[in-house]
């Protein structure tokens, strides 16, 4: 491949250091920056404007709206792919319309970003990637188990406590069975008793436990990304049905999203 600059600003080193390092076995010069935008425009003009930067939407210093804002000023802006703990409707259109190449929710598979991004670099010129292509199926392949803890403990809910489990296994029933939520009584309730071998009753009281420390517990962005501030502020915490429903639908279209064009 050519020999790609690519930035990353990421605050898990294990993780950062990860991507570059399998960026690095493709033949791409890559760096792991703190996941702040005042450093990472300050490293960029120090010394050379990268191919691809990778970066967090939330960061410190600058967000990546600002950073790709200051980047412009010079004329010359590279691929930017910017990715977030969960879905921010107003901030994937906000980076996007200021021209990032693409807007990726986690978990997604590292592994297809680097590959979409390192085939682009064999070849010369402007040239365009389907994120839809290289994130195909990734959603679906992934452990949705993985996935709905990752949802749960975001959103606050403590996993010591039994509607822990009992919720992750109910949204996972009705993010595959959209019949679940409709008939939350007759048969998810029941569904999930049998899994852990109690009475519907008590899956029901123990999920109503659980949503009630996230909504005193959690944390609010995580909370208005998934269920809006109307009903946080105006009706109070969702019902169970209402918790589930919105998770579950979100998954499913997190799952079926298409991805972005990215320019290299």
């Amino acid at each position: 491949m050519n020999s790609l600059k690519i930035l990353i600003g990421n605050d898990i080193p294990d993780q950062g250091i990860s991507w570059a390092n399998t960026f690095k076995s493709t033949g791409a010069f890559a760096v792991t920056r703190k996941a702040n935008g005042l450093i990472l425009l300050q490293y960029i003009k120090e010394y050379s404007m990268p191919d691809v930067i990778i970066i967090e939407a939330k960061m410190g210093g600058l967000d990546a709206a600002g950073l790709i804002r200051e980047l412009k000023k010079s004329g010359e802006l590279p691929v930017v792919i910017v990715t977030a703990d969960y879905d921010m409707p107003s901030v994937r259109e906000e980076v996007l319309s200021l021209g990032a190449g693409g807007f990726l929710v986690k978990p997604f598979d590292v592994n297809k970003l680097i590959k979409a991004i390192s085939e682009a670099g064999e070849h010369s010129g402007s040239m365009n990637i389907n994120l839809e292509d290289a994130f195909k199926e990734t959603a679906e392949r992934q452990d949705l188990e993985c996935i709905v803890t990752d949802i749960i403990h975001q959103i606050g809910i403590p996993a010591h406590i039994k509607g822990y489990h009992f919720l992750r296994y109910a949204i996972m029933l009705s993010v595959e069975n959209t019949e679940m939520i409709n008939c939350i009584t007759k048969l998810l309730y029941p569904s999930v008793a049998a899994k852990f071998r109690t009475t519907p009753s008590r899956v029901e009281r123990a999920i109503r436990h659980a949503i009630e420390l996230a909504w005193d517990r959690g944390d609010v962005d995580v909370l208005n990304s998934y269920f809006g501030y109307t009903i946080r502020n105006s009706k109070g915490k969702p019902t169970n049905s209402e918790f589930i429903a919105l998770i579950s639908d979100k998954l499913r279209l997190q799952m079926k999203s298409a991805g972005h064009m990215v320019r290299l």
